[in-house]
């Protein structure tokens, strides 16, 4: 019998407001609109591992203001 290791799959988090502009500080050191957090929470939905929300916040910065916005 082999002893197969599992690959380590990256804990997720909540994908809160506070999540989202704590990690844009610790990544670009200024905070997000609210506009761009709340597509950052529609895009990635309740949870998400810590990565994709960093990517997440560094990309939202180069998209267009168009596709950020939410329809109303």
């Amino acid at each position: 019998m082999t002893n197969v290791l599992k690959p380590k799959r990256a804990p997720k988090v909540t994908v809160s407001e506070s999540n989202i502009k704590k990690s844009a500080m610790r990544l670009m050191q200024r905070p997000l609109v609210s506009p761009e957090v709340q597509y950052i929470q529609r895009v990635l939905g309740a949870t998400a591992t810590q990565e994709a929300v960093d990517e997440k916040v560094i990309a939202v910065r180069k998209l267009p203001w168009s596709s950020i916005v939410a329809p109303e």
